[in-house]
């Protein structure tokens, strides 16, 4: 065996800059990381206040609101932050999935074809060159297709065209009504087919912040097939690297990349909800052990806030009046509760000015929980 599953733990959370908070800005960060979740508007703030020395959410507005940062429909079909220079690369990556998916059964169920739904694409892109609503949008396409198949065409439409989620306010920029605005960071992908160079360029960089990984882990991070995945991997000849894993499993990485031993500290962490670590591999026990991933990963894909403890899940928590609730699945030492309690502190603080019950619709899952050890953390 070249790597252990230890040293996996510690190079993925080492890219994920969670082995330490470093000194980088919003933009350079996200970059770093690849790419952040972003289901719920909050989280891609949560999980940079994790990564990073000093965070300051207002950094991430102004990213926001420039572009340097962008809010888009990406991998897995779920909406991503990633860097406003790797948009349009990714997009294309994702052209082949996004087609099928957002091209297929339910926008025929709606009337429509894909050759409707390619003839509708610079139309609808001209029509948001400027931020509208999704209301906006609608009535646009009903004036096209008709109201009857209308639901199914903006279904499939407002993820299959290169459409950003425009800052609408609120405490994390996006509010519940989404506005749209035309991507214009180049050619508009068409079609089925894979775009290769781009795919190469995902692999790539999906290494570089999740790796080592196997062909299942990329294609599980990216939503691709994994015969193309396994292409681009052999097309980059001597730009990656093979390691055996455990079990002998083979891995891919950037030659040079980080890999800590796999006895680097790995202090105690608040974890956003959907972290982009906890949903990056097909091998999830990389950072979720086997006995808690059902716990942490709801039957209707809702990935709670987790505690990450020595690199791993060990439990949830929430934001409720007075702090942060911690629930941990097993028992923790008094040294790792002292030190969650200054976490809470820090998470307090930038909730304050933004939403101190941050994620409390999601409190419907906690009493479909095991018992465990449960502290309120007032920092």
């Amino acid at each position: 065996m070249d790597i252990t599953a230890q040293e996996l733990n510690r190079a993925t959370l080492g890219r994920q800059l969670l082995l330490g908070r470093e000194a980088l800005g919003a933009g350079e960060a996200v970059r770093r990381v690849v790419a952040l979740q972003a289901q719920h508007a909050a989280s891609p703030y949560v999980a940079l206040w994790n990564r990073l020395a000093g965070f300051a959410p207002e950094e991430l507005d102004v990213a926001f609101a420039e572009r340097a940062v962008v809010k888009a429909t990406l991998m897995r079909i779920t909406l991503h932050a990633v860097h406003g220079d790797d948009y349009q690369v990714f997009r294309e990556a994702m052209q082949q999935t996004l087609y099928a998916s957002r091209l297929g059964y339910r926008f025929a169920a709606a009337g429509l074809t894909p050759a409707d739904g390619e003839a509708l694409v610079p139309e609808l892109l001209d029509f948001a060159d400027r931020p509208r609503t999704a209301a906006e949008a609608q009535d646009w396409l009903a004036e096209r297709v008709g109201a009857e198949k209308m639901a199914g065409a903006w279904w499939g439409l407002k993820a299959y065209a290169p459409l950003l989620h425009v800052p609408t306010g609120g405490p994390w920029s996006f509010g519940v009504r989404s506005s749209f605005v035309a991507a214009r960071t180049g050619p508009v992908p068409r079609g089925r087919a894979p775009v290769p160079e781009a795919l190469r360029h995902l692999v790539l960089r999906y290494l570089g912040g999740f790796g080592p990984a196997s062909v299942a882990d990329v294609a599980q991070f990216v939503m691709v097939p994994r015969a193309p995945v396994r292409q681009a991997l052999s097309a980059l000849g001597d730009e990656v690297e093979q390691l055996r894993g455990p079990e002998g499993t083979l891995l891919y990485d950037v030659p040079g990349a980080s890999r800590p031993p796999a006895d680097t500290p790995a202090p105690p962490r608040l974890m956003a909800m959907w972290d982009s670590v906890l949903l990056a591999h097909a091998d999830r026990s990389r950072v979720i052990p086997p006995a808690y991933r059902r716990l942490v990963i709801r039957v209707n894909g809702d990935v709670l806030p987790t505690l990450l403890i020595d690199g791993r899940v060990a439990g949830v928590w929430r934001a409720v009046d007075g702090g942060v609730e911690a629930t941990a699945f097993h028992d923790l030492p008094t040294t790792v509760w002292d030190a969650l309690a200054a976490e809470a502190a820090s998470l307090m603080a930038l909730l304050a000015d933004r939403d101190t019950e941050v994620y409390r619709r999601y409190h419907h899952w906690w009493p479909k929980l095991p018992a465990g050890q449960v502290r309120l953390l007032r920092g």
